[in-house]
């Protein structure tokens, strides 16, 4: 197999394991556990299944495993394409790493609040310390989010000019670029009207479809082999 077509699997598969394991922890447990409006419903949730929220927090170490990988590999795949533009994307996001590991404490703080014994002894209490520490992880993801939007731009722009992945999922990927930013500045200044408007839902569309299309692409079709070999840019 050619080498760029085999780079090309690699990062696919890389981003295949990011996507799944993002979705099931940062969206199914969540919408299924996590009630904001009532964090007695929420305690409930959690201890009544503590094994999907454990199985969330395995699903987020193996995400952000992943995500580590991911940038390295696709780094070695766009390099020819343009060396600035492709350590931009490494650096942006790798730096979203760290921050998301540390971040997980907040959710192994829950654990340890619904496994003590003289935690558990005050339910009321115990709910809200449960809901203040989703609340800072929840604070954490959008920080995180932040670069999870940003690597975006220079990774859209490799894949548009590449020549050997389509232009149409590079565009995608930088607009995804531009509804992190716009989701990020709106949850910042606006915290109680702006998810409430549904606006960050949908300007969350098109990059979505753009990582999911090129996870997609990248492992089923790899790269064009005879255009795979342009020449170092800067």
């Amino acid at each position: 197999m050619d080498t760029n077509k085999k780079t090309a699997r690699i990062a696919g598969l890389f981003y295949l394991i990011v996507v799944l394991s993002g979705l099931f922890h940062l969206l199914y447990v969540p919408g299924k556990l996590i009630n904001w409006q009532n964090p007695a419903i929420t305690l409930q949730n959690i201890i009544a299944n503590e094994t999907m929220f454990r199985l969330s927090l395995l699903a987020g170490c193996i995400c952000y495993t992943a995500f580590l990988f991911l940038p390295l590999v696709l780094y070695k795949l766009l390099l020819p394409v343009n060396k600035t533009h492709a350590v931009a994307m490494a650096a942006l996001a790798l730096l979203s790493v760290p921050i998301s590991f540390v971040n997980l404490l907040n959710k192994f703080a829950v654990l340890t609040l619904i496994s003590k014994p003289e935690y558990a002894a005050a339910p009321p209490d115990l709910a809200a310390q449960v809901m203040q520490q989703l609340q800072y992880y929840s604070n954490g993801n959008l920080i995180a989010s932040l670069f999870w939007g940003l690597w975006l731009l220079p990774f859209g722009w490799l894949v548009y000019r590449s020549g050997f992945l389509p232009k149409a999922l590079g565009v995608l990927l930088m607009a995804g670029c531009t509804g992190y930013v716009m989701n990020f500045v709106g949850e910042l200044v606006f915290p109680t009207g702006y998810k409430q408007s549904g606006i960050d839902s949908w300007i969350s569309i098109p990059g979505g479809l753009g990582e999911i299309g090129t996870c997609l692409w990248l492992l089923v079709m790899g790269v064009k082999v005879n255009t795979a070999t342009a020449t170092v840019t800067k």
